[in-house]
């Protein structure tokens, strides 16, 4: 980057930004002292004591779901492809029957006999600890490229105030960002992002708010910026003779992504933080409220196009080192006074800064009881386990950062694509295995191998630039998230395996869970 396109740093921006960075900050660390339980356990640090209600619970979720990449990537992607960026909103309002339906036998279960991960769960219904270290290296897997990216979104808006210096002294107000994130982590555990969820979630709906009333009015209204629209990104392309085109790609995006989200480490750390069942059934009843936040983000993808954002020249260093990412930065500076930008910017370094607290913590969780424990040091105290999971807690946010400061962020991002081509294959244990046991563990294992390697390869096949598989059946091609696709065959593996041990006599270690153990616990 030359001097003359070197940004001015956004100096009015940078003093409300780092204001509000500091008051979760100190959020961060006083949560320790709330809802005080014994941070020494690791029931107590990783899930907060099981005790959050229906309020928390449902900030802890957003915070935990919607993240900064979500704010930046879904309108970058409908600012670079159209309308097929909002396959985002639909799958939102299908995940939430499903969380309703499946999630509170899980949170049962999991009091009931004190489990902590998926895998623990695994371990208990199926007796393979093959399975449950399958789904823990999975959830390890599709979880680090997932926190890298939200540092990638720290990142864009740390540029697009002017901080674009080369090498470590660029990176530095990103370390010291993590190092913060991992200080009050160790120290307060899940408490610490649950508390500062709640003044994310605050910023966030300011943020959308103001941008989807005033940047209408300064762009003709609603009208205006669709009619600034080419026509060819409002609507999906249809289908030609032979090939289901974006149809396809739009409804397998929308149920696969539905299917996945739930299984992510962090997902079901923030359900099993929850105080009782029924915590999580009203929040499957009111998380859709973040699905109307997400279909405003989205349209802001449309707003930057109308807008020009990418032919005025003050963007320029951004869009050639960010792409579309971006969009929703340079459009925020250009429409709104650098106090409020502040604001905005601060929303979305917050919004990072919760889910990766909390994708830490989580796979933290997996590494100690499901990694270290079972297969290295089976007598570890409660202690010890907590001390242990701390630490790796650290060790994982250093590898995120280290992904992203030493390796091209493209690639972060490409490899992001196989987070959910990844999580989903744990599926058929974990879903399934919360409604019937007919599976065999070790079938299970071999489905999810199969799944592991096609997906993989679905991806790899198209070289990591997007997770769209063309599927060939006959002379019809059906373009599809091939995470949907290697899931289908996981499926089948795991049942002709199932079917062939069955038939061969076979014997199924025991279940440690009762039928009753999915249904009970306090209300």
């Amino acid at each position: 980057m030359t001097p003359a396109s070197q940004p001015a740093v956004h100096w009015t921006a940078a003093a409300i930004f780092v204001a509000l960075f500091a008051l979760v900050t100190v959020l961060g660390f006083v949560a320790a002292r709330w809802r005080r339980g014994d941070l020494d356990r690791l029931d107590e640090w990783g899930l907060a004591g099981r005790r959050f209600g229906t309020i928390v619970t449902w900030f802890l979720l957003g915070g935990d779901l919607y993240t900064a990449y979500t704010f930046i990537a879904v309108p970058a992607l409908v600012y670079g492809a159209g309308a097929v960026g909002f396959f985002a909103v639909p799958y939102t309002l299908l995940i939430y029957p499903f969380v309703f339906l499946v999630f509170p036998r899980m949170w049962s279960v999991a009091h009931k006999h004190g489990y902590i991960t998926a895998s623990d769960f695994i371990t208990g219904r199926f007796g393979s600890r093959s399975l449950a270290l399958a789904i823990a290296v999975t959830g390890i897997l599709a979880t680090m490229p997932y926190i890298a990216l939200q540092l990638v979104g720290i990142e864009v808006v740390l540029a697009a105030m002017g901080f674009t210096a080369q090498g470590v002294m660029g990176e530095l107000p990103l370390i010291i960002a993590f190092v913060i994130l991992a200080a009050y982590t160790y120290n307060s555990g899940l408490r610490a992002p649950a508390l500062i969820a709640l003044v994310k979630d605050l910023l966030i709906y300011v943020t959308v708010n103001a941008a989807v009333v005033v940047i209408p009015l300064h762009l003709g209204g609603y009208a205006g910026i669709i009619k600034a629209i080419p026509p060819d990104r409002l609507l999906l392309k249809p289908p030609t003779t032979g090939n289901l085109g974006q149809y396809s790609a739009y409804a397998t995006l929308a149920l696969g992504s539905a299917l996945a989200l739930f299984l992510y480490p962090h997902a079901i750390t923030g359900l099993l933080s929850a105080g009782s069942r029924n915590v999580i059934k009203r929040n499957a009843a009111l998380l859709p409220a973040y699905s109307v936040a997400l279909a405003l983000l989205a349209v802001l993808g449309y707003m930057a196009f109308a807008a020009g954002v990418q032919n005025k020249p003050q963007y320029a260093a951004g869009f050639a080192r960010y792409k579309a990412n971006f969009a929703v930065p340079a459009l925020y500076l250009d429409q709104f006074p650098d106090w409020f930008v502040g604001v905005a910017f601060a929303a979305i370094a917050i919004g990072a800064l919760v889910p990766a607290a909390i994708m830490s913590i989580a796979a933290a969780n997996l590494f100690t009881r499901n990694i270290h424990r079972d297969l290295f040091q089976h007598s570890l105290s409660g202690a010890a386990e907590a001390r242990a999971a701390k630490r790796v807690s650290l060790v994982i946010k250093v590898g995120a950062l280290a992904f992203i400061m030493f390796l091209p962020m493209d690639y972060a991002i490409q490899l992001q694509l196989l987070g959910g081509v990844w999580i989903i294959q744990t599926a058929p244990a974990v879903v399934g295995g919360l409604f019937t046991r007919w599976f065999y563990g070790s079938a299970l294992t071999l489905g999810w191998l199969a799944g592991m390697i096609v997906g993989t390869a679905m991806v790899a096949s198209l070289k990591f630039a997007t997770s769209t598989y063309p599927l060939h059946v006959g002379n019809l091609t059906i373009p599809g998230y091939a995470a949907l696709y290697s899931l289908i065959l996981n499926v089948i593996v795991a049942t002709v395996a199932t079917l062939a041990m069955r038939a061969s006599g076979l014997t199924q270690p025991a279940d440690r869970t009762q039928p009753a153990d999915y249904y009970g616990g306090p209300d």
